[in-house]
């Protein structure tokens, strides 16, 4: 498999295609090192980039159809350095998806998976006692990403099952960056969740309201 130094750019330029699609907007989360942007642009691109400078903040789009329905995934890929989190609450506002990525290699990491949670869930008004049937109120992802890295691992998959049924059983996966494993999956999984928990509940206030 070969790897790339920088991180390419995603083009930005939109099809008429593009612009007759719906947009889902999605949000990257996840601690520094952990993959968040290699998987973005194995999606994009179809390439794995090993080595590049710590991400600021990117933006991604993506065309595809799921389930016959033609969209557009915006997809924003964030800073995982502590410095940066006081810029959360305004992404999380921007976003109508998450996708938490943690590394099963890097313990710390998995660690902060529950942070994010609770602060997506926090500023999106959820009541803290509405936290364990979480699942159906916010379209959340949950990813471990470097599964190609077996022999290293420190988070046990059946741990991370657990906290993610601790909140009604967000979708989980194993994924890698390196062997495409799961990429595209975890992706489309966060925009159907995305349909179905916020576009839909969206459409239903339009209805009513008419």
């Amino acid at each position: 498999m070969s790897t790339k130094k920088a991180k390419p750019k995603a083009p930005k330029k939109s099809s008429k295609k593009e612009d007759q699609s719906e947009e889902i907007k999605l949000v990257v989360f996840g601690s520094g090192g952990v993959g968040k942007s290699a998987l973005i642009v194995q999606l994009i691109q179809g390439v794995f980039v090993e080595c590049y400078d710590p991400t600021l903040e990117d933006s991604y789009r993506k065309e595809l159809t799921i389930d016959g329905r033609e969209v557009v995934l915006d997809i924003l890929d964030t800073a995982g350095q502590e410095e940066f989190h006081t810029l959360r609450d305004q992404y999380i506002r921007h976003a109508e998806g998450y996708v938490i990525v943690y590394s099963i290699n890097n313990r710390n990491s998995f660690d902060e998976v529950e942070t994010f949670i609770k602060q997506i869930l926090t500023t999106r008004e959820v009541e803290e006692e509405q936290f364990p049937n979480a699942a159906s109120e916010a379209a959340i992802v949950i990813v471990a990403n470097k599964c190609d890295l077996e022999n290293e691992r420190l988070v046990p998959v059946d741990e991370a099952k657990k906290l993610a049924a601790k909140y009604g059983g967000f979708t989980f996966f194993e994924s890698s960056a390196k062997s495409k494993s799961n990429v595209q999956e975890t992706f489309v999984a966060a925009a159907k969740e995305v349909v179905a928990k916020v576009k839909s509940r969206k459409e239903g206030k339009k209805c009513s309201v008419m």
